[in-house]
């Protein structure tokens, strides 16, 4: 019993100071300057990983590859062509993409005077431009740009008739001279070509695009026979230096990094001052 105070006293004498230490703690926190306390709100919020999804997102920046699937379809459907296209972009900012296609192309043509096939090689090297504001979470496209392309090729005439506008005798037209039923080798073309297309993103990094292509042709290595057809632009018009042709594309982004983008919110006591401030 003679214990008993001792020991209330021990106690009481105990929490007395556990509550002034715990007031100084307090009060030596508050002597804290201003900015201090600022960053440890920040790096307490960093620290348990609080973030909010809708302000900041992650955008891909890597190599894009893929082919053009309209041609090997064209091939099947059309046995007298047979072509094949690789697509590649880089991401280089936000907007802008460096892009090239290469490919290969043959195509047997029939027309009432000759009948020729054309087979040879291209490049096409440019710059895409996304013109599209994509949602947050999106990078799809819609872009437009243009290509610097270069074709080396092989003209072949396999028959041709003569031409006449009176054909009294019904003799023979068909031709037989040997320097035009040749191979032409080692034609060039250089062209440029301007587009507009889209791509769509399907699933996760793999994408669907279609583009309508317009060339403009800068020069072409011809001789005697002339280039109706060039691998990379194809149908030529005697007479004519433009061209149309399309792709449809599948292809696949390899991400090598990721860039984050803040999404900007409106302050709301800004935009209450802003509806005062209308008469």
């Amino acid at each position: 019993m003679k214990n008993k105070p001792v020991f209330v006293f021990f106690i009481s004498t105990l929490a007395i100071f556990c509550s002034f230490a715990q007031d100084n703690k307090e009060k030596k926190l508050d002597t804290l300057p201003e900015k201090t306390k600022i960053k440890e709100k920040v790096s307490s919020l960093t620290d348990n990983k609080i973030d909010n999804p809708e302000k900041v997102y992650y955008q891909h920046y890597g190599l894009r590859i893929g082919a053009d699937i309209s041609k090997p379809i064209y091939s099947i459907l059309d046995k007298k062509y047979q072509g094949l296209e690789l697509v590649a972009d880089y991401r280089w900012n936000y907007r802008y993409y460096l892009a090239g296609e290469i490919g290969k192309e043959r195509k047997e043509n029939q027309t009432n005077y000759f009948d020729y096939t054309t087979n040879g090689q291209y490049i096409k090297l440019g710059i895409d431009y996304n013109s599209y504001d994509n949602w947050y979470g999106m990078e799809n496209m819609i872009y437009f740009g243009g290509r610097y392309g270069f074709s080396i090729f092989n003209q072949e005439v396999s028959h041709y008739t003569l031409h006449t506008l009176h054909n009294y005798w019904e003799e023979s037209l068909i031709g037989t001279k040997s320097d035009i039923l040749t191979t032409y080798k080692g034609r060039t073309a250089h062209w440029l070509e301007a587009f507009l297309g889209i791509k769509v993103e399907l699933f996760k990094h793999f994408y669907a695009g279609a583009s309508i292509r317009f060339s403009f042709l800068l020069f072409q290595k011809k001789n005697d026979f002339p280039n109706f057809w060039i691998p990379g632009i194809q149908r030529v018009w005697e007479g004519s230096n433009f061209g149309i042709n399309y792709n449809y594309t599948l292809s696949y982004m390899i991400p090598l990094y990721k860039k984050v983008k803040e999404k900007t919110y409106k302050s709301p006591e800004k935009e209450k001052d802003k509806i005062k401030k209308v008469p």
